[in-house]
């Protein structure tokens, strides 16, 4: 272990024994407050380390003997400066008596108006308080503490999403401020029925974790299964959305997502319209949505701001470009070492004089071609924004095209893997675009031992891997398997908007319908008639 880490297990230390040693003389005193103001702060200094940003502040209400104290890390200062230290209204108590409970409370009240403060006596909730960002006052003469909320709040300002992108639409995205999120959903869904629930997760970071629903639209029994599951999640820390997701997925051996993420407000309140349950995590942009179905993934934000015919046609080349993906290279190597007469004479002939000079097989070939486009792929996200997109796709090229002027590689060779790297950027969710490269791999191998037999067999198993998956009980090929008639109304075409008025019932929504039935408005007749 680095020396930089020992501090971190100290303190780790110091709060479990606090935690486990219920019976020694710090907790009993805590419990009890029947030790003095420097017995409080020592039981502080122990619980964190004599940690550099806890801070303490001797301070007086009238003549009664008081401490401030804080971590300096979690408030905001300028507010601590501008509302407490700078104010003199703390002499002013003479109406309160400040040795019951409810002269305190009443004092709190016309004090810090309306605040956000608390109330309490025991040092398990005096420590939470300083973590999540609050300044605690206590006093000398009364065994009860006042905590007001000072967070720090200084997080990313709403902004253009960065990774689904419209040309029409709204341009704000979700932030790492739980509360901005919440906002945003609030914004756009004004429903008395819309809900969260808080939870905190993780035993050192006591990561906030919202579920949002609908009451009264989303499925009662999919939203208490939410809930457990995140209520049986028992870890150390949780940072972002996709620890979650990882924790409460029904299946965690798999390459295709069971959750659909996005940093788009829209989308989220979309899905929660339709039925589903948002899953937002503090301190990450990207929000869970749950059930999530496989044709979910092939859905933009922009289908239902865009005319029917152009939102169909999107749509149906995103389910293309993942066939093209997961297929053609592995077609490639297959029809090359197994079914050249398949290939048209022309085309045939064209390709040998191409590779005469390559010295690998097809599938060395391909792999070759393949794990440079990743390799650069993978720079180019790592590299600043204006040059990384540049040089994992042109920088794919300019290689291809070296190897394929050195004799390593054919020039049809770079057209595949060009074609295959396009197409992986047309699936508007990354966790798609991750899994269709991951299965590119595994039907290029298969390919390269039994040919087109074997490219069909893996694709027959992968359809037999996505039927017998489920998100939260749903199937993942809903509604295609099982098969619904009245949900592909959004599937692989965009109906009209006013025709889509039911819930998918593969959510049992106890409201299936959005709105009543209403067709197409047809034009008035403006001929008005001819004069006699």
């Amino acid at each position: 272990m680095m020396d930089s880490d020992k501090p971190l297990v100290k303190i780790r230390r110091r709060k479990k024994l606090f935690e486990e040693q219920k019976g020694n003389e710090f907790h009993d005193e805590a419990k009890n407050h029947k030790g003095s103001l420097d017995h409080l702060k020592e039981r502080m200094l122990y619980v964190f380390g004599n940690t550099a940003d806890l801070i303490f502040e001797d301070m007086k209400i009238a003549e009664t003997d008081g401490l401030l104290f804080y971590l300096e890390s979690s408030i905001d200062t300028q507010q601590l400066q501008n509302s407490l230290l700078n104010k003199h209204t703390f002499q002013e108590t003479h109406a309160f008596d400040l040795h019951s409970e409810q002269g305190l409370k009443d004092y709190c009240r016309q004090q810090f108006g309306g605040a956000a403060y608390g109330i309490f006596n025991n040092d398990e909730e005096i420590i939470n308080a300083l973590l999540n960002g609050s300044v605690v006052i206590a006093i000398s003469t009364f065994p009860i503490f006042i905590s007001l909320s000072m967070a720090n709040n200084n997080f990313r300002q709403v902004a253009e999403p960065t990774s689904q992108t419209v040309t029409r639409g709204p341009k704000d995205s979700f932030v790492e401020g739980l509360t901005t999120n919440m906002s945003l959903i609030r914004r756009r869904i004004r429903n008395a029925n819309l809900c969260f629930e808080q939870f905190l997760i993780g035993s050192d970071t006591k990561t906030r974790v919202l579920i949002g629903y609908i009451n009264g639209i989303a499925n009662a029994e999919i939203v208490a299964e939410v809930r457990k599951r995140i209520l049986d999640i028992d870890v150390s820390a949780v940072f972002e959305s996709a620890n979650i997701e990882e924790l409460i997925a029904d299946k965690t051996f798999t390459l295709f997502p069971l959750a659909l993420n996005t940093e788009r407000p829209d989308t989220a309140c979309g899905n929660l319209i339709e039925g589903k349950i948002v899953i937002i995590v503090d301190g990450t942009p990207f929000v869970l949505i749950v059930p999530a179905v496989f044709p979910d993934f092939f859905v933009s934000a922009e289908d239902y701001y865009q005319d029917i015919y152009i939102a169909s046609f999107t749509r149906l080349l995103r389910y293309i470009s993942f066939l093209i993906v997961i297929i053609t290279p592995a077609a490639y190597v297959a029809i090359l070492t197994f079914h050249q007469e398949m290939l048209p004479t022309n085309l045939l002939i064209s390709i040998i004089a191409q590779r005469q000079r390559v010295p690998f097989p097809a599938f060395i070939e391909v792999l070759i071609m393949e794990i440079t486009f990743e390799i650069l792929r993978e720079a180019g996200i790592r590299l600043p924004r204006a040059v990384g997109q540049t040089v994992s796709i042109v920088g794919a090229l300019v290689v291809g095209q070296a190897a394929a002027l050195a004799g390593l590689i054919s020039n049809i060779m770079v057209i595949i893997v060009a074609i295959t790297a396009t197409a992986n950027f047309v699936a508007p969710v990354a966790s798609l675009s991750a899994a269709s490269r991951m299965l590119r791999f595994l039907l290029l191998l298969v390919a390269s031992f039994l040919g087109l037999y074997g490219v069909l067999l893996g694709i027959v198993y992968m359809v037999a891997h996505l039927a017998s998956l489920r998100s939260f009980g749903v199937p993942y090929l809903a509604p295609v398997a099982p098969f619904t008639k009245e949900n592909l109304k959004d599937i692989f075409v965009r109906f009209p908007y006013w025709a889509m008025n039911k819930r998918p019932s593969y959510l049992r929504s106890p409201n299936q319908k959005k709105f009543p039935k209403q067709g197409s408005p047809s034009p008035p007749d403006l001929s008005g008639g001819s004069k006699g």
